[in-house]
């Protein structure tokens, strides 16, 4: 699990580098971790004029750093670099150091509920909020579209959410569609076998193991956003909330049954291994062109700059 975790954070790096922006010119990104956070400050004082420098935390990354945001963004201020955090889920209300942060933000990306009102008060005025959790940490298109994948669904749990309900579905499934049903039982995948898995047509995405918590409710995991920047179907469980899933579900990017029900479970994955060539390849064109942290990002420091 821990590789598997560091492996995401990875990916997420490999996006940030790979920003692009019609009126941007992005140069190679540093990854510098919290040991090496010291000489990045160093380094900003020789920034060229022309030039705008950004640091990008996120996750709950910024506790490692807890403690030292009050000295640290200042000198990131004086030496003129932007600080965006892209939270992911619900570190207001989570993370210990995020009323240390909060006063040195230009750019906070957090899940779709609101923040810990004692944290957000310590947000400076000016600080850009956008309320987005989950995307895809894929490159825009770096899988190409699998024209002719198998009629089969795939299954990427992991024993550690394989609770009473999700092994009831499975078992259902397994039933169901019988060889057609592939299921992986591990954390997660690691990032360069995705491309592997949009051989199969349809990905199952059920609830997420912290279903019950606000962040997790409304948009579940990230893996129905990259699913669908594979070019498959994603299948999902209705959420609590609604969020994004519900919104993306009235487009048809994603297919909802309603929880507990297994034939509504059946029919949504009838549907989507029935989906046609052309309505899977607007998913694949949706998902790539507004599911990603590049494109969730790259506008936002934009924009910033724009006003700036």
């Amino acid at each position: 699990m821990a590789r598997l975790d560091c492996d995401w954070h990875g990916e997420n790096a490999r996006a940030f580098g790979a920003l692009e922006h019609p009126d941007l010119t992005f140069l190679p990104a540093r990854v510098v971790g919290s040991s090496g956070m010291l000489a990045f400050a160093q380094s900003s004082l020789e920034r060229p004029r022309d030039e705008s420098w950004w640091l990008i935390v996120i996750g709950q990354n910024p506790q490692a750093l807890a403690g030292a945001w009050s000295r640290l963004g200042p000198i990131l201020k004086r030496t003129g670099v932007s600080l965006l955090f892209y939270a992911f889920d619900e570190a207001s209300r989570t993370m210990p150091c995020f009323s240390e942060l909060a006063p040195h933000l230009d750019i906070l990306i957090h899940d779709e509920f609101p923040l810990d009102a004692k944290s957000a008060a310590r947000l400076r005025p000016n600080c850009r909020q956008v309320h987005r959790s989950w995307v895809a940490n894929l490159v825009p298109n770096a899988v190409p579209f699998q024209e002719n994948p198998e009629r089969a669904l795939l299954f990427l749990g992991s024993q550690l959410g394989l609770t009473p309900h999700r092994q009831r579905q499975i078992n259902f499934l397994q039933a169901t569609f019988k060889d057609r049903f592939h299921a992986i039982h591990d954390h997660s995948l690691p990032v360069a076998d995705r491309a592997s898995v949009n051989r199969w047509k349809v990905s199952f995405c059920p609830e997420g193991r912290k279903f019950a918590t606000p962040a997790m409710s409304a948009t579940h995991t990230d893996r129905p956003f990259w699913s669908g920047c594979l070019g498959m179907v994603p299948v999902c469980e209705d959420s609590v909330q609604g969020g994004r899933l519900e919104s993306l579900n009235r487009s048809g990017m994603i297919l909802r049954y309603a929880h507990s029900d297994l034939p509504g479970l059946r029919d949504a994955c009838e549907r989507a291994l029935e989906m046609s060539l052309a309505a899977r390849r607007d998913i694949y064109d949706r998902f790539n062109r507004e599911e990603t942290v590049g494109r969730v990002v790259a506008p936002l420091i934009a924009a910033h700059l724009s006003e700036s």
